[in-house]
C-alpha cells in the first residue's frame, strides 16, 4: 500500500480548554447530516523520514495543541441536545476525552504526480486526509488531521472538519492558526498567528425559529425514504484534476460578458463558474434532452448582514444562490454570458436582503437534488496556498471532498499568486479527457 499509517496521536488544548455547549445556529443545522470538508496541503521537503519524524512531527502536535486552545468547539462533539427537544448543539467537556486524533503516515506514493494538478484517482489522495472518528450515543467527532511524510520529496497535511462545524472561512481560519503557531515556535513573529476566533452563537440572531423549522424538514425529508438506490454495475473511476485561469484569462472572460450589454456583476469568481459551468455541462451525459441548467454556489453572509458577523465568527455563515438558465444557450457559443449573467443577477439580488427567502433554502436544495445542479466548493478568496508551516507556500492544495456531491467543483487562488483562479474538477476518466479539451479549446478563442 502506497500510504501507511505509523502512529496515532490524540491531542489535547494547551493549555486546557473549559468546557462549553454551544447551540447550533440556522446556518450550522442544513450541514448535520452531511459530512466533512477534507483538504490537503503539499509541501516540498527534501528530507529523510528521519527528520519527518524528530523534527517535524513534534512542531506540528505542540503547535496543533496550541492552536485547540481558542479553537476548542472542535474538540468536542455534536450530540443531541439534552432536554429533549429534538435538537443538537456542540458540547466540549473540558476533560481527558476532548482531543482530536492526530495520524501520521508514511507514502511511497509519487509526490511530483499527486501535486502536478493533472488526473489523478482520487483515492490517491483520500489516502492522505483522515476519517472522524466513530462516536457513541448519536454524536460525532467535528475534527482530525493527518501528517504524511514522502521521504526525500515532501510533506502532506490533511485536514478533516465537519462542514456542521465551519464553513471554508473558518476551515481556513483553524489552518493557519495552526501553521501560524507552528512557524512562532520555530522562532517567527507572534503576527504570523491571525487573531483568536469568536465563539460568541448570540451573533447570529434567528427571530423566526429557522433552525429548529430547518431541523423538522430534514427529519421530514428522512421519514419520506431513501434515497433512490444508485445505477447498477461497477462504478467508474474518479479522477482529479486542476485548471487554471490566468489573470488575462479572466480579464478577457470579464470583457465578452461586460461587451454583451447585460449591465450584470462581472467578478473574477462570477465569470470563473461560469466558465466551469458552460465546460462541466457539454461533458455530463444527464445534460442530454433536459432545458434547463442549474447551479448551486454558496455566498458568505458574516459581512452582509446587520449587524455585521466578525470575520473570525466559528462556524458556518453561508447562504445558497440558485442560477437557472436556458440549456441551449449554456452549451451555445455565448454560453459563459449566459452563465455569467445568471450568476451576476444572483449575486445582484442578495441587495435585497441577504437572508430573504431562508426558510425555503431547504426545500429548494433537495429540489434541486435531482436536476444534477453543477454546485462550487471553496473561493479565491481564503488564499489557501498562504498557507505556511515552516515550509513556505505549498506546492498544491486540493478540497478532496468535493467527490462526495457529483457535479462540484472546488474554487481557489492561483498557485502563483499572480490573480488567477484554480479550478478543480472530480469525473470519471473519460469525461475528464473532454472537459480538459473544452476548458484548453475556450481560452485558445479569447
Amino acid at each position: 500500500m502506497a500510504t501507511k499509517v505509523v502512529d496515532r496521536l490524540k491531542v489535547a488544548a494547551s493549555p486546557p480548554a473549559a468546557g462549553r455547549v454551544l447551540p447550533l445556529t440556522f446556518f450550522d443545522v442544513p450541514w448535520l447530516f452531511t459530512g466533512p470538508v477534507e483538504r490537503v496541503f503539499f509541501y516540498a521537503d527534501p528530507h529523510p523520514v528521519e527528520h519527518f519524524s524528530a523534527h517535524l512531527v513534534p512542531p506540528l502536535v505542540s503547535s496543533l495543541s496550541a492552536a485547540l486552545h481558542s479553537f476548542y468547539p472542535l474538540l468536542g462533539r455534536v450530540w443531541p441536545c439534552q432536554d429533549g427537544g429534538g435538537g443538537y448543539e456542540f458540547c466540549s467537556t473540558g476533560g481527558d476525552e476532548d482531543r482530536i486524533e492526530l495520524t501520521v503516515a508514511e507514502s511511497s506514493d509519487d509526490f511530483e504526480e499527486l501535486t502536478s494538478g493533472g488526473p489523478r484517482d482520487v483515492a490517491r489522495l483520500y489516502s492522505l486526509v483522515p476519517q472522524l472518528p466513530p462516536t457513541e450515543d448519536g454524536g460525532f467527532a467535528l475534527a482530525a488531521v493527518q501528517v504524511t511524510a514522502f521521504p526525500g520529496k515532501g510533506l502532506a497535511v490533511g485536514v478533516s472538519i465537519h462542514h456542521v462545524a465551519s464553513d471554508d472561512s473558518s476551515f481556513m481560519h483553524f489552518v493557519k492558526t495552526w501553521a501560524g503557531h507552528c512557524r512562532l515556535a520555530a522562532g517567527g513573529d507572534a503576527a504570523v498567528v491571525p487573531p483568536s476566533p469568536l465563539l460568541d452563537r448570540r451573533v447570529v440572531a434567528d427571530p423566526e425559529g429557522l433552525a429548529a423549522r430547518t431541523l423538522d424538514e430534514m427529519r421530514q425529508l428522512a421519514a419520506s425514504g431513501p434515497p433512490p438506490p444508485p445505477p447498477s454495475g461497477p462504478p467508474s473511476k474518479l479522477v482529479m484534476a486542476s485548471f487554471s485561469l490566468t489573470r488575462d484569462c479572466i480579464d478577457k472572460l470579464k470583457q465578452r460578458v461586460t461587451a454583451s450589454g447585460n449591465g450584470v456583476h462581472c467578478s473574477a469568481f462570477a465569470v470563473a463558474c461560469a466558465y466551469a459551468w458552460a465546460c462541466l455541462v457539454k461533458v455530463d451525459c444527464s445534460s442530454a434532452g433536459k432545458e434547463r441548467a442549474h447551479l448551486l454556489f454558496s455566498v458568505e453572509c458574516r459581512r452582509r448582514l446587520t449587524p455585521p458577523v466578525p470575520q473570525e465568527y466559528l462556524g458556518n455563515c453561508l447562504r445558497p444562490c440558485f442560477v437557472e438558465v436556458n440549456m441551449g444557450d449554456l452549451i451555445g457559443n455565448d454560453g459563459v454570458v449566459t452563465a455569467a449573467t445568471g450568476i451576476g443577477a444572483a449575486i445582484k439580488g442578495l441587495d435585497d436582503g441577504v437572508l430573504d427567502g431562508a426558510d425555503g433554502w431547504f426545500h429548494k436544495i433537495m429540489s434541486m437534488v435531482p436536476h444534477r445542479p453543477m454546485s462550487v466548493g471553496g473561493s479565491p478568496r481564503y488564499g489557501v496556498y498562504d498557507t505556511d508551516f515552516g515550509l513556505g507556500r505549498p506546492r498544491k492544495v486540493e478540497l478532496v471532498s468535493i467527490d462526495k456531491t457529483p457535479g462540484t467543483v472546488s474554487m481557489a487562488e492561483g498557485r502563483d499568486g499572480q490573480g488567477g483562479i484554480e479550478i478543480g474538477v472530480v469525473l470519471p476518466e473519460a469525461e475528464m479527457v473532454q472537459f480538459s479539451s473544452y476548458f484548453s479549446d475556450g481560452l485558445k478563442q479569447l
